[in-house]
């Protein structure tokens, strides 16, 4: 078996095992919160920062490999920026689910116009025009340059949407950092299983679709030259 199918194999199970294990913590483990706080649906909370974490992280791979890529074109940054860019919708669409569900319990509403749900939906909507940019616009170099440059002005939003209490305030709460509430010892274990099961399971779909894309990449270059050989014999 070839190394890199064994490390992946390894990294599903690991990161399997730790998502089953927060589920467990989360609502077995975890102290029911206040009801202020939205009682047993607070419990969301161990799964919904940490994604948040999560497409923090995959935006800033998009970025850097989009960046990259502009600097010195690869088929290797294309695929990472390509895979940044998808996992981030991915992260971003569980964010923009289980935020609404905790809203309603504690604010009595699914939505509301606050600054870092309003800048969230921003990055979600700049992430999911960049995967349909991709997906319909063609994959030619002049269309991967413009991915690559719109990837990496759209990661601008992500440090906006982290801040975005601090600037302009809002219902949103700040519960760890400067001004928050705090966390119980178990509630802090269980975010912190939370935020290494999301980081595992972000690294591991970067990874496969970076190599699922730069494997497509290649076999688009090989019918290419195949196409360009067999042109001149069929005009002959």
């Amino acid at each position: 078996m070839p190394r890199s199918s064994a490390l992946a194999g390894l990294l599903v199970v690991v990161t399997t095992a730790l998502l089953a294990l927060l589920f467990f913590a989360a609502f077995l483990y975890a102290p029911e919160a206040q009801a202020a706080a939205g009682g047993a649906a607070q419990r969301i909370f161990y799964f919904h920062v940490p994604s948040a974490y999560a497409l923090y992280l995959c935006g800033t791979v998009c970025c850097v490999a989009s960046a990259a890529y502009l600097v010195r074109p690869t088929p290797t940054r294309d695929a990472w920026a390509r895979a940044g860019a998808e996992c981030a919708v991915l992260f971003g669409l569980a964010v923009m689910t289980s935020g609404p569900l905790w809203a309603k319990k504690a604010w009595g509403v699914y939505w509301t116009a606050e600054p870092r749900l309003t800048t969230l939906l921003l990055a979600f909507v700049i992430f999911a025009a960049l995967g349909l940019l991709r997906a319909f616009a063609g994959d030619g170099e002049a269309e991967r340059r413009f991915a690559a440059a719109f990837g990496v002005l759209g990661t601008v939003n992500l440090p906006i949407i982290h801040l975005s209490v601090r600037l302009w305030g809002g219902n949103h709460p700040t519960v760890i950092g400067r001004g928050g509430g705090g966390l119980a010892r178990e509630m802090g274990q269980v975010l912190g299983l939370g935020f290494l099961a999301m980081t595992l399971l972000a690294g591991l779909l970067l990874w496969l679709r970076a190599r699922n894309a730069l494997l497509l990449s290649q076999l688009n270059d090989a019918e290419e030259r195949v196409a360009a050989l067999e042109a001149p014999q069929e005009s002959q």
